[in-house]
């Protein structure tokens, strides 16, 4: 019992770290609902994404030999060529999509229009939602893959789904009220985002033994992530702190 508690906390915590770019997509997405629904549609989409991602959970569970073979080559002579499987289209589908996103919201700031911010009409909150949920499945492959490797006890991992999809709806809100607060904070968001889209897309490749010009393409590590992300936060800060020093300058001269 005690050791399956120990699993259960593990896996717990093991959601809560993979799942901080499910959280900023989410918190980013539920931002174009109109404003009385945000919070509604972070709800319903975390809550019917966790009743999914345990139907996923219980279907990998048969399927996931099927999944880790070979489903197709792809070769033009020494400029590319890759093994293609299940999980490795999943994860390449996953980071391609995070980047058009976050590329897509980068160029609209950069041609930002406030008049066209004011008429712009808030997406559709089913729209949303669905987005909310079918992201929120490509997250969670590798966390379940990483919880069955862990143990193969369904209740230990269906309990550890449901706690951190509890925890992300509260989080989410958290997350959502403070870039609404701070506007210039989405900026540094959506290039977290074009980060997580580029591991994404590393990590596929790597599973599916891409190589380009006879280079092997490897997956992004956990460590180099974290890298990268603390050193677009200490640039936003330092950045930050930069421009109130030059605004407070033009106010006294």
């Amino acid at each position: 019992m005690i050791e399956s508690i120990g699993t259960l906390l593990m896996l717990i915590l093991l959601q809560a770290v993979l799942g901080f770019d499910n959280l900023l997509y989410i918190s980013l997405e539920s931002r174009r609902a109109p404003l009385e629904k945000q919070k509604m549609v972070r709800t319903v989409g975390i809550g019917l994404a966790i009743f999914l991602r345990i139907g996923l959970l219980f279907l990998l569970q048969f399927i996931i030999g099927m999944l880790k073979e070979p489903w197709f080559s792809l070769g033009f002579s020494n400029y590319f060529e890759g093994d293609f499987n299940g999980h490795s289209l999943i994860v390449l589908f996953g980071g391609i999509f995070i980047l058009w996103t976050a590329i897509n919201e980068i160029w609209h700031m950069m041609v930002f229009d406030p008049t066209e911010e004011l008429n712009k009409k808030p997406s559709n909150p089913l729209k949303i939602i669905g987005l909310i949920v079918f992201m929120n499945l490509l997250f969670s492959f590798d966390s379940i893959l990483g919880a069955m490797a862990l143990t193969d006890e369904f209740w230990i991992m269906a309990t550890a789904i449901v706690v951190s999809g509890i925890l992300m709806i509260w989080l989410a809100d958290g997350v959502s009220k403070f870039l609404q607060k701070n506007r210039m904070y989405e900026v540094l968001g959506l290039f977290v985002l074009l980060v997580v889209g580029i591991m994404l897309l590393t990590e596929g490749g790597e599973l599916a033994k891409i190589k380009v010009f006879n280079q092997d393409i490897q997956a992004m590590n956990t460590g180099t992530f974290y890298f990268v992300i603390a050193i677009l936060i200490l640039i936003d800060i330092v950045q930050g702190k930069y421009q109130k020093n030059l605004l407070k300058n033009r106010k006294t001269n």
